[in-house]
């Protein structure tokens, strides 16, 4: 059987993304940590709940049961309600490693919310060029999530 040798070249990614939300700080924290976790959505609606262990150290993964699943990274830091940071591959299932970081910050009667996503690795164009609209998504998601139970 022959060798097969294929050029890929590091890429790198950066996403920085700013949103003002109508809740408060803990509240939004909070609204973080469930679309990272049980309430996560993807763009069409469909349900992709994950598991968020929410201490240093804990684990940010998919559960498909009987043991089978995705590890997506690890809570680098966690300073409730202010910053949250994870480390891992994320989605991306090929050599590469992503760090993204939640700083929220109270902005008179709400709660500004900065992302930051950056990753290096052979991450492919497709995921290059995709990578802002997820992120977009998932941060309308909190917003929404937030502002709901702020108006509770």
């Amino acid at each position: 059987m022959g060798a097969v040798e294929i050029e890929e070249g590091i890429h790198a990614v950066r996403v920085e993304r700013e949103l003002e939300i109508a809740a408060s700080a803990e509240v939004v924290f909070q609204s973080v940590l469930d679309e990272l976790g049980p309430e996560g959505e993807m763009p069409d609606g469909t349900p992709f709940p994950m598991v968020l262990e929410p201490h240093v150290g804990g684990r940010w993964y998919r559960d498909l049961g009987d043991g089978a699943g995705h590890f997506w990274g690890c809570v680098q830091v966690i300073k409730p309600p202010t910053l949250l940071e994870l480390c891992g591959p994320m989605f991306m299932s090929y050599p590469a490693v992503s760090h993204v970081q939640y700083r929220l910050t109270a902005s008179g009667s709400g709660t500004t919310l900065r992302l930051t996503h950056r990753a290096f690795g052979q991450i492919p164009a497709d995921h290059r060029e995709g990578v802002h609209a997820g992120w977009d998504h998932g941060l309308q998601r909190v917003k929404t999530i937030a502002e709901r139970k702020a108006s509770r």
